[in-house]
């Protein structure tokens, strides 16, 4: 390893979204030119609630990135409704590696998701017996808590009373925001881990308002204030192995990002391991990236680490201002700016 070259272990993406149709083609290649395999998450429209509605989505996603060694692992999206047996056919599934939990209304297609955690205690029973984690979008949605506590109020009124009826219950955190968060995941015993997007170690809150507001740094959980930022840079510089690499990128059309009610979601996976990496170099941490990326993740999930490896070349490049999105176009995370790491033999 040198200042102007890294090679490490291939990594994998704990947290992704993919949409489907012409939105999964245009941009599953992106993923799967950087990561070996990711956590595919299950908020479509409808959601993937069952076996036999994530069979139909893995096809999908498997067309898309033909002819390359990406494997998709497959989620449930959590109801009030979802059944220990639809959990037990998950565990049989082999290709079904978690369940993720969405407050109702918390986030982009998260209508369909859970009014009351208590409801779904027999599924959970299930899973903590058979080891299945459980994902968090971890926000209260309750308007009378204000955006930017919405983590932390998550924390007191749910997760702790959930990991109390399920102590061995495998839970990740995604996307971490806040101090409290990080705090509360490293406190907490070896089945809870937690996962943090490259923009919200990137960006504070000012990002979304600096030259007027800023449609395309807007995301849930929303991006808080300095102080929330520097407890997760402070996570990554302190090598913990309860943290790992998940982007959240979430692709939405311009359009429908630049409009009077704009959606929430950052596009990041067109360089997500060159951006972690160049915020890992920032922190003067490349020595901590590649257990982040690459071995924290598969060992809290019971998979093996990946065997090949990626090399990333200190080298400048332009992040293009729009990708295509179908017939659509996309607005990708720092569009337009330079990135001082480049993925060998990535083209862009």
């Amino acid at each position: 390893m040198t200042s102007s070259q890294i090679t490490i272990t291939q990594p994998d993406d704990w947290h992704l979204h993919l949409r489907d149709g012409d939105a999964l083609n245009s941009v599953a290649l992106f993923t799967a030119r950087q990561f070996a395999r990711a956590i595919i998450m299950p908020n479509l429209n409808p959601p993937v609630t069952t076996v036999v509605q994530a069979v139909e989505y893995l096809d999908q996603i498997l067309a898309a990135v033909d002819g390359t060694d990406f494997e998709p692992l497959m989620t449930l999206y959590l109801t009030d409704n979802t059944s220990p047996d639809e959990i037990i056919a998950a565990r049989k599934s082999c290709f079904i590696k978690a369940l993720k939990l969405y407050p109702a209304g918390a986030t982009t297609n998260s209508d369909a998701g859970v009014t009351d955690i208590r409801l779904c205690d027999d599924a959970l029973e299930e899973m903590q017996k058979a080891g299945l984690p459980l994902l968090i979008h971890g926000e209260v949605t309750d308007p009378l808590v204000d955006i930017f506590d919405r983590e932390k109020v998550f924390i007191e009124t749910t997760l702790q009373p959930l990991m109390h009826r399920f102590p061995e219950l495998k839970i990740v955190f995604e996307h971490i925001t806040t101090k409290e968060a990080a705090d509360f995941v490293l406190q907490s015993g070896d089945h809870i881990a937690a996962t943090i997007t490259p923009h919200h170690l990137l960006f504070n809150r000012n990002a979304m308002f600096q030259g007027g507001l800023q449609p395309h740094n807007y995301c849930l959980p929303v991006l808080k204030r300095d102080s929330h930022q520097q407890a997760l840079l402070e996570i990554i510089r302190s090598g913990s192995n309860k943290f790992f690499l998940g982007t959240d990128s979430a692709p939405h059309a311009k359009t429908k990002k630049e409009s009077a009610c704009g959606c929430a979601g950052i596009f990041s996976a067109h360089a997500a391991i060159e951006i972690y990496t160049s915020i890992f170099d920032q922190q003067n941490a490349l020595d901590k990236l590649e257990s982040f990326a690459s071995f924290n993740g598969p060992d809290f999930y019971g998979l093996p680490r990946n065997n090949k490896t990626i090399t990333l070349i200190k080298e400048d490049w332009q992040i293009p201002e729009e990708y295509s999105l179908g017939t659509e176009t996309l607005v990708p995370f720092l569009a337009g700016q330079t990135l001082n790491w480049k993925l060998a033999g990535n083209s862009h």
